[in-house]
C-alpha cells in the first residue's frame, strides 16, 4: 500500500476514534498504531510485536521523567512553594504591574507544574485582583495563559517538550535553553495581545464557577491566619536545580565536542609513503574505499603521483579531515572493512553457536543487510563529533602503522563525562523530586504516610501521561516502519525548501490536533513522532531539529 494513503489512514484513525467516538487518548494511539503497524511491509508475525516493542521503547526513554515531573509539581502545590513564587512576583513587581506578576508566575510554574494545575492556582488571584481594582479581568486571565501555556509547550520538563526532544533527538538542554529564548518573547507578546483585548472587550465578572477568589495578599487559611510560606530559595530549588544541572551538562558537552579531537594533523599520519601505496593499490579494498570517498570530496589520490610534498600532504588531509564527519558517503563500506570490523565475528559466532540454528538458518544468513542495518543505519544518525570520532577509529584500525592511535580523553571531555551523569534529565529530576519532597515535608510537618499518598496521588496523573506518550511514540514508530519519511522525501525531491515544509507541517498539523482534541500534550506527542518517522536524515532538514520543535510547540498552543 502506498505510504501516503496509510498516513492519511492513520491520521484519520486518531482524529476519528479521538473526536468522533471520544475514545481515550491512549486506546486511540494505540489502536492507530496497530492500524498502521497492519498496513505497513512485514509479516503477519511481527505486526502486533513491532507496536509493543516501539511502546515499551518510549515508554523506556521518557518514563521516568514524566513521573518525576508529576511529583514535583504535586509537592510544590502542597507546600505552598508555588504560593510563594507568586507572591514573590506580586512583591517585585506590585499590584500595578499585577499583569506582568501573572505573566511570570505562569512562566516559572509550568515549567515543573502542569499548565492546567497552574492556571486553577493563579485564576482566584485574578479575580481577587479584579475586585480589589474593578477592571483589566480579562487582562489578568490572558496574562495567566500567556505566560504558562508557552513554558507548557516549549520548556522541558514539562512531559510535552521533553517528549518532543526524546523523539527529535534533541538534547534536552538545548530544548531548554532555545525554548526559553523562544518562550519569552512569545510571552511578553501575549501580554501586550491581552492588553489590547482587554482595553476594547468587557469581559463581565461572573461570581460562580471557579470558586471564591484568593486574597491578592498572602495565602491565609480557614480561620483566617496567614499561612507560613517556605523561602523563596527552598522554594525555586525543585525549578532551577534541574534547568541548572541540564544546561551544565549541555554546555560542557557542547565545548567538549567542538574540540575536534578526532581530526587528522600531519604528525598524526606516521607513514606517508604506506598511506600512498595502501590508497592507490588495486587489490586493497580499505585503501580503495577511502580513496573512492576522497574522490567524491573532490580529491583523486591517482593523479597525486608518487612523491607527496608537503602541499600534497595538506590536500590529501584536508580531505580526509572532511571525511571524517561525511555521511554522503559514509566512509564505512561493509565490502571494504569486514575485515576489521569486530561486532561482524560476534555476530557469525553468535549465529553459529546457536545450537536450534539449522544449515538452512546459517546459509541463509545474508551479512551484507545485517552489517548495513547494524552499522551504515546507525553511522546515519549520529551527531557529527561521534560520526567522526567513529570514522577516526575505523581509520586507526583499518591503517595499522599508518594512522597513530589518538587519546580521547582531555580535561575538558572528563568534566563532560561527569557532568553528563548528575546534568542526566533522569538523575537531575530524581534529585529535583527529593528537594520538592523534603520543601513538603519540612513545610508542612506530613508524616512519611502522607507524603506517600502526595507521591502515589501525582504518579495517577503522571501515569496517564506515560501511556498516552509511549502509545504516541509506538504510532509514530509505525509511520516510520511504513516508509512515510521516504514518500515525504520524494514527494518534495528537488523542491530545495524542504526544511521549511516540515516547519509548516509541524506548525499546521500541531494547530489542527489542539484544536479539534483539546490537548497540546497530545498535539505534541502525535506531530513529532510523525515528522520523525518522515524525516530519515536530520540533516537535510537544513537547521537544527529543535526549531522544528518550536514549530511543533507553538502549535500546540
Amino acid at each position: 500500500m502506498d505510504p501516503l494513503l496509510i498516513l492519511a489512514i492513520g491520521i484519520a484513525c486518531v482524529l476519528g476514534l479521538i473526536l468522533v467516538l471520544r475514545v481515550n487518548a491512549f486506546l486511540a494511539l494505540i489502536t492507530s498504531a496497530i492500524v498502521v503497524s497492519v498496513l505497513a511491509p512485514g509479516d503477519w508475525g511481527i505486526k502486533m510485536s513491532r507496536v509493543a516493542e516501539a511502546f515499551g521503547s518510549s515508554a523506556g526513554s521518557i518514563a521516568i521523567v514524566i513521573a518525576l515531573a508529576a511529583i514535583i509539581g504535586e509537592c510544590m502545590m502542597a507546600s505552598g512553594a508555588a504560593d510563594r513564587i507568586v507572591q514573590a512576583f506580586l512583591s517585585l513587581l506590585g499590584q500595578k504591574r499585577a499583569s506582568w506578576a501573572l505573566m511570570g508566575s505562569g512562566f516559572v510554574l509550568a515549567v515543573p507544574v502542569f499548565f492546567d494545575t497552574v492556571f486553577y492556582l493563579l485564576v482566584p488571584l485574578a479575580r481577587s485582583l479584579y475586585r480589589k481594582t474593578g477592571k483589566n479581568y480579562l487582562l489578568y486571565i490572558l496574562a495567566i495563559a500567556a505566560g504558562g501555556a508557552i513554558t507548557h509547550t516549549l520548556v522541558p520538563p514539562t512531559p510535552g517538550p521533553l517528549i518532543m526532544a526524546s523523539t527529535l533527538g534533541i538534547d534536552v538542554g538545548v530544548m531548554i535553553l532555545v525554548g526559553g529564548l523562544v518562550a519569552l518573547p512569545a510571552a511578553v507578546a501575549g501580554l501586550a495581545t491581552a492588553r489590547f483585548f482587554d482595553s476594547r472587550m468587557n469581559i463581565p465578572f461572573r461570581e460562580a464557577g471557579l470558586g471564591d477568589a484568593a486574597p491578592a495578599g498572602p495565602p491565609v487559611n480557614a480561620a483566617g491566619d496567614e499561612v507560613a510560606l517556605p523561602p523563596l530559595w527552598l522554594s525555586l530549588l525543585p525549578v532551577v536545580l534541574p534547568v541548572l544541572l541540564i544546561s551544565t551538562n549541555t554546555a560542557l558537552s557542547t565545548m567538549a565536542n567542538n574540540e575536534r579531537l578526532a581530526q587528522l594533523k600531519l604528525e598524526h599520519v606516521q607513514d606517508w609513503d604506506a598511506l600512498r601505496s595502501r590508497l592507490t593499490a588495486t587489490d586493497d579494498p580499505v585503501g580503495q574505499r577511502i580513496a573512492a570517498t576522497l574522490a567524491a570530496k573532490g580529491i583523486d589520490v591517482s593523479t597525486l603521483g608518487e612523491n607527496w610534498d608537503n602541499e600534497t600532504q595538506q590536500q590529501v588531509l584536508a580531505g580526509l579531515n572532511k571525511i571524517l564527519v561525511s555521511k554522503t558517503p559514509l566512509l564505512y563500506d561493509h565490502a571494504a572493512f569486514d575485515s576489521v570490523v569486530e561486532k561482524r565475528w560476534k555476530i557469525d559466532a553468535d549465529i553459529a553457536a546457536d545450537a536450534d540454528a539449522t544449515d538452512a538458518d546459517l546459509a541463509g544468513l545474508k551479512r551484507q543487510q545485517l552489517l548495513d542495518t547494524l552499522l551504515q543505519a546507525s553511522l546515519m544518525n549520529l551527531q557529527p563529533h561521534e560520526l567522526e570520532r567513529t570514522n577516526r577509529t575505523l581509520l586507526e584500525v583499518a591503517l595499522p602503522g599508518v594512522i597513530e592511535r589518538h587519546e580521547w580523553s582531555s580535561p575538558l571531555r572528563k568534566a563532560a563525562d561527569i557532568s553528563g551523569f548528575f546534568g542526566n534529565a533522569n538523575f537531575a529530576l530524581l534529585l529535583s523530586t527529593v528537594a520538592a519532597m523534603y520543601l513538603l515535608y519540612r513545610q508542612k510537618s506530613v508524616t512519611l504516610a502522607e507524603l506517600s499518598q502526595t507521591v502515589e496521588a501525582s504518579l495517577m496523573s503522571g501515569g496517564t501521561i506515560i501511556l498516552i506518550t509511549a502509545a504516541g511514540g509506538a504510532f509514530g514508530a509505525m509511520l516510520k516502519v511504513a516508509k512515510i519519511g521516504d514518500s515525504i522525501r520524494d514527494a518534495f525531491a528537488g523542491s530545495g525548501g524542504s526544511g521549511m515544509v516540515f516547519l509548516l507541517l509541524g506548525y499546521g498539523i500541531a494547530a489542527l490536533m489542539k484544536v479539534a482534541q483539546g490537548s497540546s500534550t497530545t498535539a505534541m506527542i502525535v506531530v513529532s513522532g510523525m515528522l520523525a518517522a518522515m524525516i530519515t536524515n536530520p540533516e537535510a532538514l537544513g537547521y537544527h531539529p529543535v526549531y522544528l520543535a518550536t514549530a511543533i510547540g507553538a502549535g500546540s498552543l
